[in-house]
């Protein structure tokens, strides 16, 4: 059965090895994220050609996500390394501290804190495990008192409740990694702590300035987000729903609505979705996930994600590859429970402006009705793939093409398999009976099934599907 729902595994010390690379990629890893919070330019590119060779080994289309750090929104360091609070404590976060902290106060990477909070504010720590509340702002300190208290150590970030902190989405180091992004071909570029879609849009600018071609993806993680949602959906290739610190700012209980919710936004504006933080959390010491962790992937899955996400569970898990191994397992379970959707009139009466989109559900409706093994686009660059992949009739899509950046882009799409294909035909009947060979010397389809294709007239030109046949495997051969 092959896997509709897509895994993104985190790259790190645990993860960096060649061999352990392959092994993840076997276990099933269709894309990995590179976090650009660590090391330099060189590094991620030396991490780049790594995982395209590993994949290159193993068999295996791999995409590459690199994602942006963004403001540093976080406490600096201490004197030795962390403090203990408790509660009723007062504590100064301190903007114009430039030494080590201590048990009365700490300086901030963040030096706007103070301009950003007043009188009444609060402020979690550490993914909201320590709550303060400020009492007083006096010039660049921010005195607090300490509401709910812990451990507090170096670096750890800072939420304000209900949002309002004005920190830049890209920061001078962001705009610099999107060109190390460009330099090495990233698939997809996340922007960490968008507030509008004029964050995405910018970034994107960007990224064409630079000469990248990645596809931008929205880390929802903002309280600001949320009600500016539509807004950078529409300026976004994709989202990220980023659980952690959205958890932080908005309450915990408000993010399960908020999944379903944006899930279903994006899907419905033909974006992707990926659904990240904590999804596994447990496997980073332990061999077998929790209960709670394996409902937490189905339930993704069921709500129509386009990928689950592997953050510190393969970065510097002890597991990296059992883990995605029972991501796999989970995620094939679930959509074996999924209600297929079939496409009738009502759900086909959308109107379009391209004849490639429609041609794209047309596809979908006569898999929906008919017996059909596979749906395969002839594409360049992966935009019908793209469409279909918007709604699940239970049957897979293959998307051929000969374009490499295509081939790891839909790595994300789910339902989506991509297929390396060069044919060099010039008329378009040709060049069908040549996808149906190479799909049946797959092993994929086999004589007497049932394919619904789509092909461009202008055979190799992105932007011109036209075209939609219903192919009986093998019919052409027996003329």
């Amino acid at each position: 059965m092959l896997r509709r729902t897509k895994i993104v595994a985190t790259l790190g010390p645990a993860s960096s090895d060649r061999r352990i690379l392959e092994e993840m990629i076997r276990a099933g890893v269709d894309l990995v994220r590179m976090n650009f919070s660590h090391g330099t330019a060189q590094d991620h590119q030396k991490r780049a050609e790594t995982v395209r060779a590993a994949a290159a080994a193993v068999g295996r289309t791999v995409g590459i996500l690199a994602d942006l750090q963004g403001p540093k929104i976080r406490v600096s360091k201490f004197e030795n390394g962390k403090i203990v609070l408790n509660g009723g404590d007062t504590f100064i976060l301190d903007a114009a501290l430039d030494g080590l902290g201590n048990q009365q106060r700490v300086g901030l990477d963040y030096k706007d804190l103070p301009k950003d909070v007043d009188k009444g504010s609060v402020l979690l720590l550490n993914d909201g495990m320590l709550e303060f509340v400020v009492t007083d702002v006096k010039g660049p300190q921010v005195v607090c008192k300490v509401v709910r208290g812990g451990v507090l150590s170096n670096n750890k970030g800072i939420n304000r409740k209900g949002g309002g902190l004005t920190a830049p989405a890209l920061t001078g180091k962001d705009k610099e990694d999107i060109k190390t992004a460009a330099l090495i071909k990233a698939d997809y570029l996340a922007v960490s702590f968008p507030r509008n879609g004029d964050d995405m849009r910018l970034a994107r600018e960007l990224m064409h300035a630079a000469g990248g071609k990645s596809m931008l993806m929205a880390k929802i993680e903002r309280a600001e987000a949320i009600p500016a949602l539509a807004d950078i959906i529409d300026a976004s290739d994709a989202i990220m729903v980023a659980r952690g610190d959205l958890s932080v700012e908005v309450g915990d209980a408000a993010v399960p609505g908020l999944q379903k919710r944006m899930i279903k936004m994006a899907r419905a504006k033909n974006r992707l979705v990926i659904t990240a933080t904590q999804m596994m959390e447990s496997m980073i010491t332990n061999p077998i996930p929790t209960r709670a962790e394996v409902s937490d992937v189905a339930n993704a899955v069921l709500d129509g994600t386009d990928a689950v996400m592997l953050s510190a569970e393969t970065a510097v898990g002890d597991y990296p590859v059992e883990t995605i191994e029972a991501m796999a397992r989970i995620c094939l379970k679930a959509e074996s429970e999924d209600e297929k959707q079939t496409i009738d009139r009502r759900t086909a009466a959308q109107k379009f402006t391209r004849i490639d989109q429609s041609i794209a559900l047309s596809a979908l409706f006569a898999a929906s009705h008919l017996k059909v093994k596979a749906i395969v686009a002839l594409t360049q660059s992966g935009s019908t793939a793209l469409w279909m992949s918007r709604i699940n009739v239970g049957v897979p899509i293959f998307a051929l093409t000969p374009v490499p950046e295509t081939l790891t882009k839909v790595t994300l799409f789910s339902g989506v398999h991509p297929i390396a294909f060069h044919s060099h035909a010039k008329e378009q009947s040709e060049e069908m009976q040549n996808a149906e060979a190479a799909l049946v010397g797959l092993g994929l389809v086999k004589d007497g099934d049932l394919v619904v294709m789509t092909i461009g007239e202008a055979v190799g030109k992105a932007g011109h599907t036209n075209t939609m046949k219903i192919v009986k495997v093998g019919d052409h051969r027996k003329r």
